[in-house]
């Protein structure tokens, strides 16, 4: 997994319009099937944390839990973000093929839903 390769093509999906983040923006996006990929800040709240994974697990969009807040906020040029939802399929895969592809398991924090 490389962290840099991911937070560019996050960075580029930001430049290109491809992306929504901040929580509510998220769920909308999520509800909408509009969102292919969505990540999720690691040190969230439980609730938030919770209510994001069952949206996403019920229309079953792909999340990553593997960076925190700040890192993600990083990524699309803010202070913090609770989340990001990827909103293109090329974006998506080129995100997922840096984290190992589809077999990458539950157990590493990823959810192939």
């Amino acid at each position: 997994m490389n962290k840099e390769k991911i937070s560019k093509l996050v960075g580029f999906a930001m430049k290109s319009r491809n992306l929504t983040f901040g929580e509510n923006n998220c769920l909308t996006s999520i509800k909408s099937k509009k969102a292919k990929l969505v990540f999720i800040a690691n040190d969230v709240s439980e609730n938030t944390k919770k209510r994001l994974l069952d949206k996403c697990n019920f229309r079953n969009i792909k999340t990553i839990l593997i960076f925190d807040r700040y890192e993600l906020g990083n990524m699309i040029g803010r202070e913090f973000s609770a989340c990001i939802a990827i909103t293109d399929n090329n974006f998506c895969n080129g995100i997922l093929e840096q984290l190992g592809g589809e077999a990458i398991g539950k157990e590493e924090s990823i959810y192939n839903c």
